[in-house]
Order: C-alpha cells, then structure tokens, then sequence
C-alpha cells in the first residue's frame, strides 16, 4: 500500500507524515471532537462524514495527509496527532481543512507547516484547472484565538461571519405551521420506485441554489457534475429532506422558484434530534412573494412530524437579502459564530517536470 504523499510537507524534526488510512478515523475524529468541544462542550463529529472523507468517495477530490510521530513503530502504525485535507471543490475554490492536537509539543510550527503545504496543494489544483490560481477558504470558530491568528499569519484575510441560528420545535407545529401565499407551493423532490430522486428535479434544485447565489460576495459557479458527485461521495443522501418550492406565473403554470436540502442533526446531552437546513436559495427573479418563508414553514412541519425539537442552519451576517432577519422573525435565534478566511494560492508548475 503507498502511505506517503510524493511532496510532503516540511515538518519539524521528530514528525513526518502519510496518507491518512481507515484506521485513522477515530484518532482524527478524536482530535476534531476535542477541538470543537473547546468552544461548544456539546460539539459531535460524525464519524461516518469524516470517514469519506478521509478514506472514502470523498476522499477522491482531496489531498491530505496525517501527521505522526517519526520513530521506529511502522509506518501505518504511528496516530496521528495532526491532519490537513484540501478539497478541490470547484473552478478556482480550494476548501482547507487542518487540525492539530491541542497538547501536541511543536503546535504552531506544525500548523504552519500544514499552511505552507496548502499553499502548494492549492497551487496544483489551479495549475491542474488550467487557472493562475485558487482561493483557499478556511473557517475558524469566533473564539478560536489560536486558529485565527495562525491563518492571519500566514496570509489569510478574515472576510465574513458566519451566524449559526437554532429555533426550537413543538408538536404543534406539524398542524399549525402557515400555509405559502396564494401563488406558491412547496413540494417535495420527487423519487422513483428505487428511492432514488427524479433527476430533473435534483437539476432543478442544483439550478436554485446557484442562481440563487449568484450575486453573494462569494459566488462561484458549482457545476452539476461537482454537485452531483458530492451528493453520491458521502453517506446515503435524504431525499425526503430536499424541497422545492414553485411559483405560479400569469398564465397559470408553475415554474421553480427556490430549494431547500436539509439533513438530520443528531441529539446532543441536553437538545433532542433537530433538523439543519444545509442550503436554502430563492431564485432572483421569485424574490420578494415568500418562497423562502414556505420553504422554512415547510421544514419546520416536516422537522414537527418526525418528532424533532429544533432546526438549525447557517447564515451569512451580512447577507444581502436580510437572510439572518427572517430568520429572527421565525424564531431562530443565533447559538454561535465562525470566521471565514481566504487567501490566494498562485498556480505552481508539476515539480515532476524537469522545469517545475
């Protein structure tokens, strides 16, 4: 089995690093999980996402590695006390993913090691795109000190907060929850026999969202090829959990007017299983006749009817639609805050070239 990256990144002495194997999975969940429950005590992982990424489909569009001690126990054998994860996520936009153990001696020197080697993956997915170079984003939590400063340092620019949002959920709900305007309906996505969604209609969400987006601050065009393999790379998808909403047009018909893909949230210790909205998008031109309010109606009826307590999702701060303000209106109230960074890898030649 090959268990080292051809260009690793330089780390300081008594570390090296491999390719993360499916044994890796709990230490790296393990050192995610303790790094969240420094700012959330009721913070989960779940295992099974990390797992795909790591050693499963999603780990196809990623290259990463884990770091572990460098002494005489075998390779595959040492724990990793480190990982870093890129994502070529899509034309021009590099996701980076990296975490190292809280009580590891050599923490900053190692973190920035990681950065540095963002820098070049980075630089290699843009060359491979054909691009002069990729934005990489990365996210810290708002009380995350540590993290913030590492990025900072090394060249990342904050450039938005993020408003994490929860409202609870009653019973009641399931019965009493607001019909759409006159003029709007929500459904959702249609499934064959199989379970398997009706292929327009997963376009016809795809189409929502990124049109819908389209003059965010941050809007980059996610192809339907990169949005399917996505949906198929993790665990099994729900699509009893994927809506859209429809508009009736002057001459009577319907045409599409918004989506909504939800997931759901695992119980904590004190809250019980919720509902997360992980992508709403009201197309521009049905703004302004309450798409996005039947679409979160229709979340909150849905989240009531399978017996969940709450719902949460994530907002831009500064959202241009005055997102975050419907949400308040609902009843959503913010839990907690991320940061997002970017900075900019330049594309680098293949150091397999004689040139590079």
């Amino acid at each position: 089995m090959i268990l080292t990256d051809p260009f690793p990144p330089v780390l300081p002495a008594r570390w090296t690093s491999r390719l993360p194997l499916e044994a890796d999975v709990p230490d790296v969940a393990a050192l995610l999980l303790a790094d969240a429950r420094t700012y959330d005590p009721e913070a989960s992982v779940e295992t099974d996402q990390i797992a795909s990424r790591l050693v499963g489909l999603r780990s196809w569009s990623r290259r990463q590695v884990v770091i572990v001690p460098d002494d005489d126990a075998p390779l595959a054998e040492r724990r990793p006390v480190a990982w870093v994860g890129l994502e070529d996520r899509a034309r021009g936009r590099t996701n980076v993913q990296w975490v190292v153990g809280q009580d590891v001696p050599d923490r900053e020197a190692l973190a920035a090691a990681l950065l540095d080697w963002a820098d070049e993956v980075g630089g290699s997915f843009a060359r491979h795109r054909g691009l002069d170079g990729t934005q990489l984003d990365a996210t810290a939590e708002s009380g995350d000190a540590w993290r913030m400063r590492m990025l900072e340092a090394h060249g990342y620019t904050r450039v938005r907060t993020w408003l994490h949002m929860e409202r609870p959920v009653t019973p009641e709900e399931a019965a009493t929850t607001p019909a759409p305007r006159e003029g709007v309906r929500v459904r959702r996505v249609d499934t064959h026999s199989s379970g398997l969604p009706v292929a327009q209609d997963v376009r016809t969400v795809h189409r929502m969202l990124e049109e819908s987006f389209a003059d965010h601050f941050n809007s980059y065009r996610e192809s339907f090829a990169e949005f399917a393999s996505r949906l198929v790379e993790g665990p099994e998808a729900r699509w009893d959990h994927w809506f859209i909403a429809e508009v009736q047009q002057e001459d009577g018909s319907w045409l599409p007017g918004g989506g909504l893909v939800a997931d759901p949230m695992p119980a904590t210790p004190s809250a019980g299983e919720g509902t997360y909205l992980e992508y709403l998008g009201v197309h521009r031109s049905a703004r302004g006749r309450g798409v996005a309010k039947a679409l979160l109606n229709a979340a909150i009826r849905d989240a009531a009817e399978r017996g969940r307590t709450r719902v949460g999702l994530e907002v831009d701060a500064d959202s241009p639609t005055g997102a975050d303000g419907l949400y308040r209106s609902m009843g959503w109230e913010t839990t907690s805050r991320t940061v997002s960074f970017h900075a900019h890898a330049t594309a680098r030649a293949s150091r397999l070239d004689d040139e590079g």
